[in-house]
């Protein structure tokens, strides 16, 4: 977001508190957007605690207040919106599942997105059976009990010969497109020797895409021992239907795309992928991208070059948003989610993720001059394996060291206040004009005992009652309170033209350090190009 190099921000103070918030303007009927504020202040609260070796977090779907966390052993557990663990799990596969290398288990779970209906959840974890160690894929089913699933009802629907015990990624989505979406890592050991994340032959190092529910679609091509109860989409960018590439493949070179996620307001895919020695790194799909992306590895590490043997030019390949150094800032990306909830105004908007052994985070946001990344290193403690969603978009973090689920927070303090005008872009002599203001608290205080105070246009006349106070040429409301997170009041005006009136932008924001307790008066004045001066001030 630019900001309009007319503006002038004064914001005076008393009692030696300086306070200062800046948001950008932003067009008509919008409102400024929380990705181009200042710095996030990100803190963790614990929310649940007494979990086994936890390594992810979901939830089942719109309305339904319980997290499902995946503990590695294989077993499944609820907890509840009040932070309680339910002592029965969800699910017991513990029996299935191997777990006995540290990158093995119950890694990945998912919920149909017609839960609600159909009763379908997927889990991935691997099972070694007959020597042979594989990566499952298996669907299974709710019980007449909303809090316990048939543990007989699995259906495998794809396995995966994985030739180590680590680099088992375990993430999955369902994509905006229905499709399940299925990151896999390059088979394990050092360097993928056998470059599989490049082959298009394997499944190995590659994001899988398929049809779960009946439909269109190609039948299973790289399906393994499970039954290929699935469809390939006819989209998919390596469907050949002659067995010479794995139909399955949506995108390729990756290495271990541990955690993974979709935006759910835009649709775009972010995979955190775990790095070799060297770099860590997370890349990027946007939404309505037709796949078949080359991510690099093992061709490149992050930016860098690894093994170039066989590869193509730089071009052929998409380098990551984000890389940090390993091990000066981390050995193990987390990769998170885009932040979509309501509690936390100036977070939305916003990619946040984390390293597994530093306990760093960061957050990225994009403007029009590109990716826009902060790093964070005053959170609690390191160990965090994953992120989860819940229903309203609220992020938490599983962490694997203490067995405990946080919540992620954002902490900037005070009313946090933006001002945005609408109004016609041309009114002609005579013609009345109604305004509308705006008021908006991003902050998590209350502003109290406000003031909003805007300017009667030079080519206009005031049309009495039409809403506020006039005096002189301003127009004045008062406020008694607005709470914060995002709480806004709207406030209205009228004029007549008393000339030919044009406006090419009403995006008048301000940003206000108004108190939401004690005497001391703050004023903000923003002065902008437009006749417009919108103003902001304790009584």
């Amino acid at each position: 977001m630019s900001k309009s190099p007319f503006v002038l921000i004064f914001i005076i103070l008393t009692f030696g508190i300086f306070i200062v918030f800046l948001l950008s303007a932003k067009a008509s009927g919008g409102s400024p957007s929380p990705a181009a504020t200042d710095n996030l202040h990100l803190s963790v609260d614990e929310f649940a605690s007494g979990l086994s070796d936890p390594v992810g977090i979901t939830y089942a779907g719109p309305g339904d207040d319980r997290l499902f966390v995946n503990e590695r052993a294989g077993r499944i557990k609820i907890v509840q919106a009040n932070g309680t663990v339910l002592p029965t799990p969800f699910l017991d596969i513990s029996g299935r599942v191997d777990s006995s290398h540290t990158e093995e288990g119950l890694l990945g779970l998912v919920f149909h997105p017609d839960y609600v209906n159909n009763d379908y959840f997927y889990v991935n974890y691997t099972n070694t059976s007959s020597g042979i160690r594989r990566t499952r894929i298996s669907r299974f089913e709710v019980s007449a009990n909303a809090d316990i699933a048939d543990p007989n009802s699995e259906e495998i629907l794809l396995t995966v010969t994985q030739p180590a015990g680590n680099h088992n990624a375990g993430d999955m989505h369902f994509g905006p497109d229905g499709f399940l979406y299925i990151p896999l890592g390059d088979g394990g050991g050092g360097g993928d020797p056998d470059n599989y994340a490049q082959n298009p032959n394997t499944l190995l190092g590659k994001v899988v895409r398929i049809n779960v529910d009946s439909g269109s679609g190609s039948q299973a091509d790289c399906s393994g021992q499970g039954s290929g109860n699935y469809t390939v989409p006819l989209d998919n960018p390596y469907r050949d239907g002659s067995g010479g590439h794995c139909d399955e493949i949506w995108a390729l070179g990756l290495r271990n795309p541990w955690r993974s996620s979709f935006d759910r307001l835009t649709g775009d895919f972010y995979l955190g992928d775990v790095g070799q020695n060297s770099y860590e790194e997370v890349n990027f799909q946007p939404a309505g991208s037709a796949g078949g992306e080359n991510y690099g590895w093992r061709c490149y590490e992050g930016n860098h070059s690894f093994n170039l043997n066989g590869c193509g030019p730089s071009g052929d390949y998409v380098f990551p948003i984000l890389e940090y150094d390993n091990p000066a800032e981390g050995c193990s990306v987390v990769g998170g989610y885009v932040y979509r909830g309501s509690s936390y105004p100036f977070m939305v908007g916003h990619y946040l993720l984390t390293d597994y052994c530093s306990g760093n985070f960061w957050d990225l946001a994009m403007d029009e001059s590109g990716w826009q990344i902060t790093k964070h290193t005053n959170l609690q403690a390191f160990g965090y394996a994953s992120f989860g969603e819940d229903a309203d978009g609220e992020l938490y973090l599983v962490n694997r060291s203490n067995g405990r689920i946080y919540k992620l927070k954002e902490n900037t303090v005070g009313p946090i206040l933006a001002i945005d005008k609408s109004g016609p872009l041309k009114a002609d002599s005579g013609q009345p004009i109604s305004y509308t203001l705006t008021i908006r608290n991003n902050g998590n205080l209350t502003a109290t005992n406000m003031i909003v105070t805007d300017t009667i246009p030079s080519e206009a006349t005031y049309i009495p009652d039409s809403g506020g106070t006039k005096n002189g040429q301003v127009i004045n409301w008062h406020i008694d309170n607005l709470p914060g997170y995002g709480q806004e009041v709207q406030v209205t005006f009228a004029v007549t033209a008393a000339q030919t009136i044009l406006n090419d932008d009403y995006g008048v924001s301000a940003a206000g350090g108004v108190s939401a307790s004690g005497d001391m008066p703050v004023m903000t004045i923003i002065v902008r190009d437009e006749q417009f001066i919108p103003l902001i001030q304790r009584e």
